[in-house]
């Protein structure tokens, strides 16, 4: 058998190897030759060392192979250790789906999963503000309740699921609202569900269940290109955007967090596997807020 400490530099070799390998895979130099070579050199001196001591008269096993693959196996866990302990542990601790890029708020204490293709749109007065290049109309905001304002517990603060979604219907027709004439305003509310997910504990530690909100809802705008028609069939109205809106109500740190994502409605069968994953993955937790 291989003496221990041909075994042991020999898998230190190897290892430096693997370790030299995953450095360079990472800056994309050209080391592909670093470690067949140094892991042929130590196979060679293990041989070299199996061979004198067989004619010692200690029989010596085939040591390229056994000692390789020992060695292999180090490698491999020593590079996973060393990558594992410089990632995000947050990161490591929920990965998205292909496609999908978090996103962590450690100060206000929220986290979801967005499109890697959306862009950030700074200045819309939101907490954070996403959207899709590709629709105009399609995007996802989250906003929170002021710490100092009214304390939640959770989301049944708002009452029923339908009460919480009768208030944010009547939130966003305000939004919506337009001083132009001729101008009308159709609404829906498509669904209004409770759910339980599981999500991080205080501190990270464990988990926890936690209650959730979501709402689905429909508003479609009517407009006249005649404003000023003198009848009514003078001032005929088209629609000018018919929308699907979902929003997510969750609880943290005492404040009432809305995650809010829409797209057309034309768009919404085809955009809705990927509206799912973005609801799916928020999820509120506690920090540490300062008191005001």
């Amino acid at each position: 058998h291989t003496p221990p400490t041909t075994a042991m530099a020999t898998a230190a070799l190897c290892t430096s190897s693997f370790a030299a390998h995953a450095a360079a895979a990472r800056s994309n130099a050209p080391r592909r030759s670093a470690a067949p070579l140094r892991c042929a050199a130590a196979a060679a001196s293990s041989s070299a060392d199996g061979a004198q001591h067989q004619q010692q008269g200690v029989v010596a096993a085939p040591v390229g192979v056994s000692v390789s693959r020992r060695a292999f196996g180090m490698g491999v866990a020593l590079v996973a250790s060393a990558l594992d302990a410089g990632a995000n542990p947050a990161a490591a601790y929920e990965r998205p789906p292909a496609g999908f890029r978090p996103f962590i708020d450690t100060i206000d204490g929220y986290r979801l999963n967005r499109p890697e293709e959306w862009i950030e749109v700074k200045g819309s007065g939101n907490d954070i503000f996403f959207r899709n290049p590709a629709s105009v109309e399609e995007n996802l905001f989250v906003g929170i309740s002021s710490p100092s304002s009214t304390k939640f517990t959770s989301p049944t603060d708002l009452g029923t699921p339908e009460d919480a979604a009768n208030k944010v219907l009547k939130q966003y027709l305000n939004e919506f609202m337009s001083t132009r004439i001729g101008v009308s305003r159709k609404s829906s509310i498509l669904s209004a569900e409770q759910r339980v997910a599981t999500t991080a504990g205080p501190d990270g530690v464990g988990t926890v269940d936690t209650t959730f909100y979501d709402i689905k809802l429909r508003i479609s705008s009517y407009a006249t290109n005649n404003q000023y028609g003198l009848t009514e069939a003078d001032r005929p109205q088209v629609c000018e955007w018919d929308r699907v809106l979902l929003s997510t109500l969750g609880v943290s740190n005492g404040r009432l967090y809305e995650l809010r994502v829409q797209t057309t409605f034309e768009r919404f069968d085809t955009s809705l596997p990927t509206l799912t994953i973005i609801r799916d993955s928020f999820k509120p937790f506690e920090v540490d807020i300062p008191v005001t």
